[in-house]
């Protein structure tokens, strides 16, 4: 079983509450502790989850909202190195959804990034989005 780390964090907006943007992460990501840093004028929320198992609820959500096929192919374009890093939109993520979103997001709130380490990032993408068999194959 190969090292896994994930390190989410999201802009919180002026206009924006904490609890939130808090609820968005923990939607996607299940009951996890969140720190808030302040740079500058802002304030970003992050944390630090460790283990395949912190992502039980983001591979579930993939599952639920029927986009394993989607999300494996974006998965597989954000592998750099042994990172995977990717964008979800908040406002999504706080309806209980996931979407996938570029870095300069769709929506004027900004977007959660994601970041995971893994020894072998393609082999964790095979478990959180497994390819759909096909039947009659």
């Amino acid at each position: 079983m190969d090292e896994v780390t994930v390190f989410i964090q999201a802009e919180i907006k002026s206009t924006e509450s904490e609890e939130k943007v808090n609820s968005a992460i923990m939607n996607v990501f299940g009951d996890i502790n969140t720190i808030i840093d302040s740079i500058n004028e802002s304030k970003i929320l992050k944390c630090k989850l460790k283990g395949r198992e912190s992502l039980f609820r983001f591979k579930d959500m993939l599952r639920l909202d029927r986009i394993r096929d989607a999300s494996r192919k974006a998965l597989l374009k954000c592998i750099v190195g042994n990172k995977i890093v990717f964008f979800l939109n908040k406002q999504v993520a706080f309806v209980n959804h996931v979407s996938f979103s570029e870095e300069v997001s769709e929506s004027p709130l900004g977007p959660i990034r994601v970041e995971i380490h893994s020894d072998n990032p393609k082999s964790l993408i095979n478990w959180l989005a497994p390819k759909k068999i096909k039947s009659g194959d």
